[in-house]
């Protein structure tokens, strides 16, 4: 390529930077998604209709082996379900009917839309914990106008529908925002709020308000532990034998291998024996023991209504809308995030792929026909899903088992459920959330991966506690997102040198050569020795997408450098300090010989090479920022300066490139601002022409622009083999060393 034809070149970029050199075009990228259309728009809605139902994709393939697994793992869930659905929905404030309206709903509906094999939807205690705040929000705000039920089964509705609308729109992907221990966090603190606020009703301790802040509630309790009834006796009992048979089970299990399996089933079944024994227990003792005002001497269920009584559709009055608006984030945020969390933990263990859209649409559409059912909000379940998968579940059609047997209790058992002790429900919730609390070496390794995280983890729990699951919930989200934003607008980034690595295998001898940050940052070797690039180039690596927020500090840093290290093209010495501009006076009087003799030591600069490997996005204000990089470093230079780039692997970053006057040499001076936010229009119009207080440095640098064009342009490659980046843009390269050999290569033809 000439001089004259890179001049062309750079012309015609400026006017048309889409038709030059070989970058992506807008209009033809427009016209491939738009060829035929209706054709793609068929086939578009076809899958999105199937995905919809993801029970299309494998029910017509079911066979015994999968029914085998799916009656077992059912039955199980069942059995644990029945007395967790109820005792939940104790910790909603609720009557326990409601408990199995949402546990028969979720399972049920759930198989049809499902895209995890493993999760199980129904009550779940932090959800509950959520409803209750609810109730007691709305209830305190309009006493008296509504009852719980009404106000729990709205919240279903409004909240599936929400989420519903979040999965159609396919922006299941707003939740990759909320990292793991995030997560954690706040399970964790509210496990520890709800085993707090469960301490009272298993005791039989009364007189104050279990859903107040945790600390409160503990306080509260061990000043009321005096008040002990005799509901402790069922609850503790209850307590050590649910723990009791767990850890019996694991012992011989260990001891007895082969019976590994039955075992496995007696303590999943723990929360069912435990619960008709105690229930027996109750009917024992207080069948004959009723007082005048027909009280028992301990806290019992008393009637469950049989069968579903509470059908209607959800209450959507604009009232109750208005008082549960402010509740609605968080209990949204509930409802996703902890389903999320479940189907992709157990996608991940058990080797399938999770649908977080189809996911979102499944609970959507569980809660949203749950609330006609009377049901409150229901979600997936940590517990009952790590049941189901270990039960060995084949496929979703497990859940209709699980329903009949929900089914069947809320037909055929309430008569017993009468007797159920309060206590013995108070010591399943307990027991259960307890697995939801963090293990120490879980938050450890929060510790060793990311300090700041282990933080976020924290305060979750702390503000959980101290506070309330909404300000545990927000402070994670809202430390997370700060967190994420710090990073992105705060990117790494290091200059580099080069190392020459020799390995040898059975058959030779190789040498090849990598760059390495010459701060040696992370470099487990210290002693190794890095060798800097040749005096006069500059080998710089971004380790972040270049974008808007994160494009000054790289600018700077790149300037800095410069200043520090390379030597300034205009003598300054005799320069009188009154010509200098202000933010430039230079040394003292005196010193400024000094100055000059110290800048000859220094290289002159002639090419920087960065190291675009990690950059995935490049937008309109960080390419700015590279023009104005380059201004800044030529003005100093005084001379023109190569800029080489390795690894410019999108189409649209060498688009932006190009359009910005790199790639192909076109020098500052030929490229108008690309985001000039407040134009100057009243003289000066162009990038490069000087005010007043750049005199001082302006020179012929102009002039000097055109030597630059065509000094690392690519040799001819032999015929019949195609160059691996284009000849029209020459300073990209395919990788890091063939960058840094064009940038030197050129500096040894200037010498």
């Amino acid at each position: 390529m000439s001089l004259s034809s890179a001049k062309r070149i750079g012309k015609r970029i400026i006017d048309y930077p889409e038709s030059t050199v070989p970058v992506i075009s807008s209009v033809d990228y427009a016209s491939n998604i738009f060829r035929d259309p209706t054709q793609k728009a068929c086939h578009l809605l076809k899958n999105y209709l199937i995905s919809l139902f993801p029970i299309l994709t494998w029910i017509g393939k079911y066979n015994l082996g999968w029914l085998t697994g799916d009656i077992i793992a059912g039955f199980t869930v069942g059995m644990v379900v029945v007395p967790q659905g109820m005792s939940y929905a104790l910790i909603a404030t609720l009557p326990p009917e409601y408990g199995l309206y949402s546990s028969f709903v979720g399972v049920l509906i759930y198989c049809f839309f499902a895209t995890s094999k493993d999760v199980s939807i129904g009550p779940v205690a932090v959800m509950s914990l959520t409803v209750s705040q609810v109730i007691k929000h709305v209830q305190a705000r309009d006493p008296g106008q509504w009852d719980g039920a009404t106000i729990a089964s709205t919240l279903a509705f409004i909240a599936g529908f929400i989420v519903l609308g979040i999965g159609l729109l396919r922006l299941g992907w707003l939740i990759e925002f909320i990292p793991a221990p995030a997560v954690s966090g706040f399970m964790t603190g509210s496990a520890i709020s709800i085993a707090a606020g469960q301490v009272p009703g298993l005791m039989g301790i009364s007189g104050f308000d279990t859903r107040a802040a945790t600390y409160l509630v503990i306080i509260n309790t061990l000043k009321g532990l005096p008040r002990t009834t005799r509901d402790a006796a069922f609850g503790l009992t209850g307590l050590v034998a649910l723990y009791a048979i767990r850890y019996a089970c694991l012992y011989l299990t260990k001891r007895y291998p082969r019976r590994a399996r039955l075992l496995f089933f007696i303590s999943v079944l723990r929360n069912a024996f435990v619960i008709v024994v105690l229930t027996l227990a109750a009917w024992l003792y207080c069948r004959h023991r009723k007082d005048g005002k027909g009280k028992y001497p301990i806290k019992i269920l008393l009637t469950v209504p049989p069968g579903f009584k509470h059908i209607k559709q959800p209450n959507v009055d604009t009232r109750l809308l208005s008082a549960i608006a402010p509740e609605l984030p968080v209990a949204t945020i509930i409802l996703l995030l902890e389903h999320i969390a479940i189907s992709k933990s157990f996608g991940r263990l058990n080797g399938y792929k999770v649908n977080p859209n189809q996911e979102l649409i499944a609970i959507g559409v569980t809660n949203t026909i749950g609330s006609v059912f009377g049901a409150y909000p229901a979600t997936g379940s940590f517990s009952r899903s790590a049941l189901k998968s270990k039960s060995g579940v084949r496929t979703p059609a497990a859940g209709i088992l699980t329903a009949i047997i929900v089914i069947t209790a809320l037909y055929g058992l309430t008569d017993a459920f009468f007797w159920i002790p309060s206590a013995g429900l108070s010591a399943i919730i307990i027991h259960a959330v307890a697995d939801l609390v963090a293990s120490p070496a879980q938050v450890f390794s929060y510790w060793r991966v990311s300090p700041l995280e282990f933080f976020i983890w924290l305060a979750a729990v702390l503000v959980t506690i101290f506070s309330s699951i909404e300000n545990g919930i927000y402070t994670s989200i809202c430390a997370s997102l700060f967190l994420l934003l710090v990073r992105i607008a705060h990117p790494r980034g290091s200059f580099l040198g080069k190392v020459t690595i020799h390995e040898e295998s059975s058959d030779r001898k190789e040498t090849r050569e990598v760059y390495l940050p010459l701060s040696k940052g992370g470099i487990v070797n210290q002693d190794l020795k890095i060798t800097p690039p040749s005096p006069g180039v500059i080998v710089y690596r971004f380790e972040e997408s270049f974008l808007y927020p994160n494009c000054s500090l790289a600018n700077s840093a790149l300037v800095d450098y410069v200043k520090d290290n390379m030597r300034r093209g205009k003598d300054m010495s005799s320069v009188k300090l009154s010509d200098r501009p202000w933010n430039d006076p230079g040394p003292s009087r005196g010193g400024a010989i000094q100055d000059q003799v110290d800048n000859e030591k220094k290289p002159i600069l002639h090419a920087i090479v960065l190291d675009f490997s990690a950059v995935s996005h490049l937008d309109t204000t960080a390419t700015q920022a590279l023009i104005d990089t380059r201004t800044e470093i030529e003005k100093w230079a005084d001379h023109p300066v190569e800029f080489h780039f390795a690894s410019v692997l999108s189409p649209w970053i060498r688009r932006a490139l190009v359009a910005g006057g790199f790639g192909i040499g076109i020098s500052a001076s030929k490229v108008h601002d690309l985001a000039a936010v407040v134009p100057y229009r009243d003289g000066a119009a162009e990038l490069g022409q000087p005010g007043k207080e750049d005199d001082v440095e302006s020179t012929d640098l102009k002039k000097r622009h055109s030597s630059a064009g065509s000094s690392s342009l690519p040799e001819s490659t032999p015929d019949g083999l195609a160059p691996p980046i284009s000849r029209d843009t020459p300073f990209f390269h395919i990788d890091l060393a063939a960058a840094v050999r064009a940038a030197e290569s050129g500096l040894h033809r200037i010498s």
